[in-house]
């Protein structure tokens, strides 16, 4: 009712989205928000994104924002928060797209575009599998520039999210590697997600990346693991590559002592120092699960390593 009052919002409290992150069970200070609504108004300006992208900020190390130009003018920009209990659906996330772009569809249509855009991005990440109750993704048009075709909106919407889903994992709390799963051959789409999610969030594989060791048997007995029963028939013919390197094949493990060499440099090519205040580079640990079957469903979910920071962070959070 503040924000609305202060505004000036004709539809009053209920033209106010809020969203918060934060220790869950605690109530909010609604009396001191409250009281700096006015001074938030006053500061409120139309140059840049980047000021309310730093001012979310909590673990993050560096705000995260990303933007698209349209040919006949308009722009799509996005800003995100989320270092820690990050796994979307639902994640302690906050993720605000703006565009000045008028839309040949309506809110339904637009709807189901964020929704696809979010399957593929922020849905297909994960820091340490953790969900929370506080995950926002809104997308809001102010209408001002002109029309923009629905398909080249939509590319441009899951190109932003995507981009934002990428540096929310790489600005995880304590992350020095990222890892990027790329799963074919599933029977379904969700069947990959769930497969490159298992693989980013079982804590022996993290920890092995985390110190540069490719002890791939964790990797393969998580797709294991993940199929179980229900998905033997994936598991016949599976190939596991690392680096672009197949690890596992036909049933049988392809290893030697200088394999072992390359992709531990693999590894360490991909890790960053996690006390970063802004992310050195955007490469990766390189994952391929190419499951057996001839199914038709892919994904490619991005996760990161477990470390002793991770760990440092979590472990005295409230004090």
């Amino acid at each position: 009712s503040a924000t609305a009052s202060e505004l000036g919002l004709p539809g009053g409290a209920a033209s106010v989205l809020p969203s918060s992150t934060g220790v869950i069970g605690w109530q909010l200070p609604a009396k001191e928000l409250a009281a700096a609504v006015p001074a938030a108004v006053a500061n409120m300006q139309g140059d840049s994104a980047l000021p309310a992208a730093k001012a979310i900020m909590t673990t993050d190390r560096y705000p995260k924002v990303s933007s698209v130009e349209f040919p006949g003018g308009g722009r799509l920009v996005g800003f995100a928060k989320g270092a820690g209990m990050i796994e979307p659906n639902m994640a302690t996330m906050l993720c605000y797209l703006l565009t000045d772009v008028d839309l040949d569809c309506g809110k339904a249509e637009l709807q189901a575009m964020l929704a696809a855009a979010v399957a593929c991005s922020f849905n297909s990440c994960s820091v340490d599998g953790d969900e929370s109750t506080s995950d926002t993704v809104a997308l809001l048009s102010s209408c001002r520039s002109p029309k923009v075709a629905s398909d080249v909106f939509a590319c441009a919407l899951k190109d932003v999210c995507m981009d934002l889903a990428g540096q929310v994992v790489r600005n995880g709390e304590g992350t020095r590697h990222v890892i990027r799963v790329a799963v074919t051959g599933a029977s379904d789409d969700a069947t990959a997600r769930r497969v490159g999610k298992g693989v980013v969030n079982g804590p022996l594989f993290k920890s092995a990346v985390s110190g540069n060791d490719p002890n791939v048997g964790r990797l393969v007995g998580k797709v294991g693991q993940v199929l179980s029963a229900a998905g033997a028939s994936m598991t016949q013919g599976c190939e596991c590559l690392i680096g672009g390197e197949t690890i596992f094949k036909d049933g049988r493990f392809a290893l030697d002592g200088e394999k072992e060499d390359r992709l531990s440099d693999h590894f360490k090519y991909a890790e960053m120092p996690s006390e970063s205040k802004f992310p050195h580079h955007s490469r990766c640990v390189d994952i391929e699960v190419r499951l057996g079957g001839g199914g038709s469903g892919s994904a490619v979910v991005l996760g990161s390593d477990l470390t002793r920071e991770y760990v440092d962070i979590n472990s005295d959070y409230r004090s």
